[in-house]
């Protein structure tokens, strides 16, 4: 009887959750029309996701952020109902099997995250993702048993609007499948990118972004077995998904490069069966740690990028080169497909999922037991919080003397630790990511790679770095983060500031904004005992007559930008230059443009414009090409050029003509090649040691000649660098170099080089003999480096040109570069 009760009560539950999802409606019914032939803007998905959450036992949705432009961060989880009712015990118990909460792990259910839409313009993964949760609660709510689906419908919303709103005001009705039709081509800057115009899908390890910083939150709360990022690609390649291709890092493990080819094997069943054409292994490697599938890979999941023809020049539908038609409906099934097939792949091996996922974070067998860096306090203080970010320990260290590797010379050492050095250990859960973004280099296995192989921390922040074979003890003092606490001091003949760091430049422009006279010291100097580098500050108390409370407003905003100020009794100094001397340079107010739109690359304008509006915090006028032409530049002191930006004929005698006058021009990357071999510039392109001879060239080309066809593209790497790390030589005694030593190691982007300057500064070259300090170059590439500009200044008239080849500024995450921009705002 019991058992005909029980079989009564399991049918009832059944037919009761059949009830309920034949009364939700699916994503058509509820947008009232068929999914894939529009686009729905962003707060019409929410809706669907909210209406689901709200009468489904099988979802709960969570607000986790909102972007820049104000649009609210969702994460929908998705399992049985009673899994859903036993959330947060899943949860816990998932991190106590990668060691991060203590307890014994009691974990039955597998966890699957897809993210969708982190590039705006890839818009139909976002479609994919409504249908995806439908499905999973209707028709496959079986392999919810034992697994917990977390979907991230739209990482990018602002961008995915940008992209939605211009292609609904745009496109013909019916749509226009011809490729040549105005709805195939988006405006600068495209949809691809978020407010500030970074690129999402980069910026995992590094969240510079309020879209990243706030995922982070919750996805480190979680640590899924599964992580998918969902993409579009170009409009005539066909499906990709995992595997992978190399190079591989090495701490990815053999269970995470099989279960994507299984998963990947699964995903071909249905394809096969469709007919729909795609491809693996190729294209899309596992190295670089800032993408949506390198990071959590490094984080224990297996992470895996799948890319479906698209992006925004398909629209609701495009003509093929083999004469088919792509429409957005097909483009959502094939992003459905392999979600849905993810998911099923990982239901049917749980058990193994969890095991592997515990065995990742084991890191015994990691060759160094910590990572060092030393500095700038202040920097120290950003690499922590950036690890807080990824909730990886960090402490002060014992003061003893060790055996470790040392960053600078490449060599292994006796080395004094001191109590205010970080240590970083990898004998931590998230050990492994520890040594992936504090690795002096890590190895590449392949050179033919997607994107830059090198960005270890100590050099991106400008610390001196070290790596030690065994552990390291905990100092029993840990120093505090200090809050400075500045105070009136009426006696003051001036007040001194230290120049090292933006933060120094983000107090100048403060007081620049607050009509504050401030000038700069072109010398060392000491006064009161207290000494001073290159660069530092002086606001004099007679200059600041005009301002009725200058020891309050002074000690007022200091406090607020916890900068410390010293006052000084005398403008009579005990040694440098004295503050009435011509060295101590007096700072204009400087009124800065840059150029934006069609024809400069929108990553690198956001990078200008994230800087100046979230660290320099300093007001930036933005000129676009369209108008620029009738800009009046007399306005401006300074005008930034974006890499990208190659000016016409028409624009380079303005610019030419703005610099004349006395305005300082900052070029960026390739935007350098508005003026290098140009009549009235001393810039000049580097060429190959042999290129003036013509013998020589003609023996060159013909062995070209003879390169097999499958070879070219590795032969071309030979004349490519792939974003590596570079020493240079530095002239700390010029201004644009004022808070920097004689050396410098920049993030090369590309194999770009110039001559150093004839006429004008070499502030930053590289010498002869330099080659890489990290990071993969080829080997024409590297003969072009040696002797080639990093930073000069050149004059025009009363105004100076000054060219930066390598980005600082490149993805907001080279921390120690940014010192450079601030420098040639003020200071020149």
């Amino acid at each position: 009887m019991k058992k005909v009760i029980l079989s009564v009560c399991v049918l009832l539950v059944g037919f009761s959750s059949l009830i309920q999802a034949q009364h939700i409606k699916s994503p058509s019914e509820f947008l009232g029309y068929e999914l894939g032939t529009r686009f729905t803007r962003h707060h019409k998905v929410v809706d669907y996701f909210k209406y689901v959450s709200s009468i489904s036992k099988n979802v709960k949705l969570e607000k986790y952020g909102e972007t820049n432009e104000f649009r609210p961060l969702y994460v929908v989880y998705i399992s049985s109902e009673e899994n859903i009712a036993n959330i947060e015990n899943i949860r816990e118990n998932n991190l106590k099997q990668a060691g991060i909460v203590q307890g014994t792990a009691a974990l039955k259910t597998g966890i699957v995250w897809l993210s969708y839409n982190v590039h705006g313009n890839e818009a139909s993964s976002t479609e994919a993702a409504m249908q995806t949760m439908y499905t999973l609660i209707t028709t496959k709510s079986e392999w919810l048993k034992n697994t917990l689906v977390i979907i991230d419908p739209c990482v990018n919303p602002d961008g995915r609007d940008r992209y939605v709103n211009w292609y609904n005001q745009t496109k013909s009705t019916p749509y226009d499948t011809n490729p040549d039709a105005i709805e195939h081509h988006e405006p600068w800057p495209g949809g691809r990118p978020n407010h500030y115009l970074f690129d999402l899908n980069r910026d995992w390890a590094w969240a510079t972004q309020v879209e990243t910083q706030q995922r982070l939150m919750v996805y480190n709360k979680w640590l899924p077995h599964v992580h998918v990022d969902f993409h579009e690609q170009y409009i005539n390649n066909p499906y990709y998904f995992a595997p992978a291709v190399e190079p591989f890092h090495e701490i990815i493990t053999d269970w995470q490069r099989s279960f994507q080819t299984q998963i990947g094997k699964n995903h071909a069943k249905y394809f096969d069966k469709n007919g729909w054409r795609y491809f693996t292994k190729e294209s899309f490697d596992l190295f670089y740690p800032s993408y949506g599938d390198t990071y959590p890979t490094y984080m224990g999941a297996v992470g895996m990028t799948y890319e479906q023809a698209g992006h925004g020049k398909a629209g609701l539908g495009i003509d093929l080169a083999n004469g088919a038609v792509l429409t957005l409906v097909d483009r959502v099934k094939h992003h459905t497909t392999t979600g849905l097939s993810t998911v099923e792949v990982a239901s049917k091996n749980t058990t193994k999922l969890i095991t592997e996922f515990g065995k990742f974070f084991n890191n015994t067998n990691l060759k160094y037991k910590n990572y060092i860096v030393r500095g700038n306090h202040t920097k120290i203080n950003q690499v922590v919080s950036l690890l807080n970010k990824h909730q990886i320990n960090s402490y002060r260290a014992s003061q003893k003397t060790i055996k470790a590797f040392d960053y600078y010379t490449g060599t292994t050492k006796s080395v004094r630790i001191n109590s205010g050095d970080l240590v970083i250990s990898t004998n931590q859960p998230k050990g492994k990511m520890v040594k992936v973004l504090f690795e002096p280099e890590a190895k590449l296995s392949d050179s033919l790679t997607y994107d830059i192989t090198a960005w270890s921390i100590p050099f991106a922040y400008g610390l001196h770095g070290f790596a030690t074979t065994y552990s390291i003890e905990k100092s029993s003092t840990t120093p505090q983060t200090e809050i400075v606490k500045n105070n009136i001091q009426k006696t003051a003949y001036a007040y001194v500031c230290k120049w090292d760091e933006v933060a120094d430049a983000a107090f100048l422009g403060k007081l620049l904004e607050a009509d504050f006279k401030v000038r700069f010291s072109h010398k060392k100097f000491s006064v009161d005992g207290n000494q001073f580098e290159r660069g530092s500050l002086v606001i004099l108390r007679g200059e600041n007559k005009h301002l009725q409370n200058f020891d309050e407003l002074i000690t007022d905003i200091s406090n607020q930008m916890n900068e410390k100020l010293t006052p000084a009794s005398t403008g009579f100094v005990d040694y440098g230059a004295d503050f009435g001397s011509d060295y101590v340079a007096f700072i204009e107010h400087k009124k800065v443009a840059v150029i934006s739109g069609e024809g400069t690359s929108s990553l690198s304008f956001g990078e200008i414009w994230h800087f100046f509006e979230t660290q320099l915090q300093y007001p930036l006028h933005i000129i676009n090409t369209a108008y620029f032409n009738h800009t009046d530049l007399d306005e401006y002191n300074v005008l930034i050029l974006p890499n990208g930006f190659r000016a016409s004929e028409k624009q380079l005698k303005k610019i030419t003509s703005f610099a004349e006058k006395g305005g300082n021009v900052i070029a960026i990357g390739s935007a350098l090649n508005s003026f290098a071999d140009k009549e009235g510039f001393n810039l000049k392109r580097k060429k190959d040691d042999d290129e003036s001879d013509e013998d020589d060239t003609a023996k060159k080309d013909m062995k070209k000649l003879f390169i097999p066809y499958n070879q070219l593209e590795r032969e071309s790497v030979k004349s490519s660098i792939t974003g590596s790390i570079f020493k240079s030589t530095i002239d700390n005694t010029h201004p644009l170099a004022y808070g920097y030593t004689n050396t410098y190691y920049s993030l090369k982007l590309s194999a770009s080089a110039y001559d150093v300057l004839e006429d004008g500064f070499n502030v930053g070259y590289f010498p002869e003999g330099t080659t890489t300090t990290s990071g993969f170059a080829g080997v024409e590439a590297l003969e072009k480096v040696q002797n080639s500009l990093l930073f000069g200044i050149e004059y025009q008239g009363k105004g100076k040109i000054i060219y930066m080849v390598d980005n600082p500024l490149f993805r907001s995450f080279w921390e120690h570069g940014k010192l450079f921009v601030a420098n040639a705002i003020f200071f020149n």
